[in-house]
């Protein structure tokens, strides 16, 4: 390893974080293997266009002499969002990589270029497969249910990729590994409550994936094959992570989390837009990095609503 990028790891290792330095010609394999998948039908064409259209695979034109692609993972908690409703409460999960995850990205990049500033170095977000390219770089490994997992961080983290000009002589790409605790587990494969974890194939049926459809557009219903008493997160999906033994010393961390009130739920059920809501529920939906999902939430809520109500399964509040 080139004595700069060691001193780089030792860096992030002081923040709690992990990294990994792959060549810039990395960028094209990535693009080429995400191609290859949906050309050979292993990404439903629904999921590829909705969800894939993000990635850019064109370094930025104001870094010059882009040589590598730097991958951070950094260990986050889960997020706790409690709503009120007919006088009773209710608490909703948000996974690790949700809540403040452009705040997040962006401190990442901050404490880059402070490293690198005096170096003649630095960095620029990049748009990238982001696990995929920390699995090929060696960072993470898959666990059977296409999470990706670090030795003491389990799936609790958050990646976030750059472009830099520093050099990369000699980088750690490698196939993707699933762990050695999946060789003989199935343990997700049994929980997942809509099948999108295959016995067939190793990678995910995405299209089948909760957190596919309570992420896609307000517009979207969930689909009738999905029971409405599986949903749990207010976005995205935990039931894989939380069965999974690799993250049994994580699954009671959580941060402080939301309070929106009687008045405020009302609001987010309703389907208000931004510009109706008022001046705090707006900063707490921004700290949640919910604001662009408003519309959203009325689906998202709702289901919960609709579900618990006939279950009577409100906590008082």
């Amino acid at each position: 390893m080139e004595p700069l990028t060691e001193e780089l790891f030792l860096h992030l290792k002081q923040f709690g974080f992990a990294a990994r330095v792959v060549s810039i010609q990395r960028l094209y394999e990535l693009k080429d293997e995400i191609e290859n998948r949906h050309t050979q039908g292993q990404l439903a064409d629904e999921f590829y266009q909705e969800r894939l259209n993000f990635y850019r695979f064109n370094p930025p034109g104001d870094l010059p002499s882009v040589k590598s692609l730097i991958v951070v993972a950094i260990p986050r908690p889960q997020t706790p969002v409690r709503f009120t409703t007919n006088g009773k409460k209710f608490t909703l999960i948000l996974p690790p990589t949700y809540s403040g995850y452009s705040e997040t990205s962006r401190k990442i990049g901050e404490i880059l270029n402070e490293f690198f500033r005096n170096l003649g170095y630095r960095v620029a977000s990049a748009a990238l497969p982001l696990k995929l390219l920390a699995a090929r770089s060696g960072l993470v490994e898959y666990g059977r249910n296409n999470v990706s997992y670090i030795p003491g961080m389990g799936s609790f983290f958050q990646l976030a990729a750059f472009y830099s000009n520093l050099p990369c002589v000699e980088d750690s790409w490698q196939e993707a590994r699933m762990m050695d605790r999946c060789q003989h587990c199935r343990a997700c494969q049994k929980t997942c409550p809509t099948g999108a974890i295959a016995a067939d194939r190793f990678l995910l049926h995405a299209e089948r994936c909760i957190v596919f459809h309570n992420e896609r557009s307000g517009s979207h219903p969930f689909p009738s094959w999905i029971d409405p008493a599986v949903h749990h997160c207010l976005m995205g999906c935990m039931s894989c992570q939380q069965i999974c033994l690799e993250n049994k010393p994580f699954l009671n961390w959580f941060d402080d989390g939301q309070d929106f009130s009687a008045e405020e739920t009302t609001l987010l059920l309703s389907g208000t837009p931004r510009a109706g809501l008022p001046a705090e529920t707006v900063k707490k939906l921004e700290s949640l990095e919910l604001i662009d999902d408003v519309e959203k939430l009325p689906r998202n809520l709702g289901v919960f609503l609709g579900y618990f109500a006939a279950h009577q399964q409100i906590d008082s509040a």
